[in-house]
């Protein structure tokens, strides 16, 4: 390649570089255990909140059900894990498909609510499944099921990549989380440029006019839903080897489904870059918050998020990203135009 024809990165490319980097350094910095945990639940949540994104900010569909998804990769992997032994892996892919077909079912009838009444379906799904899950007895009921430690011929807790579980060192655990919110946002990007990105945002902006134009609306509503239930439940999945204890209050419940709203809707719905922003923003202050003021501030984290939520609503609908643009497009980064005198009939006349 001559040097002619070599080209600078864009700046936003330049951007996207140093986020990689910074998150493959990060661990090697702050090595603390609790840096560490804070950094695995960082992408995991990252992830729930770009998979969202798919349905929720470019279809314009508001799930409060996709822990449902959750619930069902984890469940399904430990499941096959501890009545089969069946390699997470497997089970993660099981998960996936699983929560693929549900997702179809699910979403072709509530596809045909709009508006509220879509919501309000998402959160009796989420309820629906949850009962379910708690009084189903083969799945461990209420009290959820424990993943057994894998060990060595010396009895201690050891790592397996096979089994996926790592009782030395959570390192892999989250290499394994970024390289799976990678793939979400890859995806997302790549949804974006094409031409199921334009349908699900001309979904979004106007359903009825996208239907006169010849958009197969319920075909791309499903598609939505389909990528957001499979990435949600390998999330589950990894979720579920990273704790060792999988049951419907940690896995199912709502408030996990209105997080990953309020994670993408905080950074910039719709948009790639918004999930990430606001995960980085949210997860590090809930859990410092929790950290700090232990069981007595178990509820002071909900208020400051969600006093964030109410601000940004009010003030910039389009979220952290929203309020970068804005800098950005502010007076004084703009350059300085000198506007040319007007000429007067005096000096036309000379």
């Amino acid at each position: 390649m001559t040097a002619h024809n070599r080209r600078p990165l864009p700046k936003r490319g330049l951007v996207w570089l140093s986020v990689i980097v910074v998150a493959l350094a990060a661990p090697l910095v702050f090595r603390s255990d609790t840096a560490l945990n804070i950094g695995i639940l960082l992408l995991l949540y990252a992830t729930l909140a770009q998979a969202w994104n798919i349905l929720g900010g470019l279809a314009g569909q508001i799930s409060f059900g996709n822990a449902v998804f959750f619930g069902i990769g984890a469940y399904t992997s430990t499941v096959l894990l501890v009545r089969a032994g069946v390699s997470p892996w497997l089970g993660m892919l099981a998960g996936a498909a699983l929560a693929l077909v549900v997702a179809l079912l699910v979403g072709f009838p509530m596809f045909r609510l709009g508006g509220h009444y879509f919501a309000i379906a998402t959160i009796a799904l989420g309820e629906i499944a949850s009962t379910i899950v708690t009084n189903w007895d083969a799945v461990g009921g209420a009290t959820g099921i424990v993943i057994p430690l894998v060990r060595d011929a010396q009895g201690q807790p050891s790592d397996s990549w096979r089994m996926l579980q790592f009782n030395q060192s959570r390192l892999p655990y989250y290499y394994l989380a970024l390289v799976l919110l990678a793939l979400t946002t890859l995806v997302t990007a790549l949804i974006l440029r094409s031409k199921l990105g334009y349908y699900l945002r001309a979904i979004r902006n106007d359903q009825q006019a996208a239907r006169a134009l010849g958009v197969a609306v319920l075909r791309y509503k499903l598609a939505a839903i389909a990528l957001s239930a499979i990435f949600t439940a390998i999330a589950g999945t990894l979720y579920a080897q990273y704790l060792l204890y999988i049951d419907p209050e940690t896995t199912m419940r709502l408030d996990l489904s209105v997080l990953a709203a309020l994670i993408a809707i905080l950074g910039g719905v719709g948009t790639v870059a918004g999930p990430l922003i606001g995960a980085a923003v949210m997860v590090p202050m809930s859990e410092l918050t929790r950290a700090f003021l232990g069981g007595g501030g178990n509820a002071i984290d909900l208020l400051l998020y969600g006093g964030l939520i109410v601000l940004i609503s009010l003030f910039e609908p389009q979220g952290l990203i929203g309020i970068g643009r804005r800098f950005r497009r502010s007076p004084r980064s703009q350059p300085v135009t000198v506007e040319p005198a007007p000429i007067s009939s005096s000096e036309e006349a000379h």
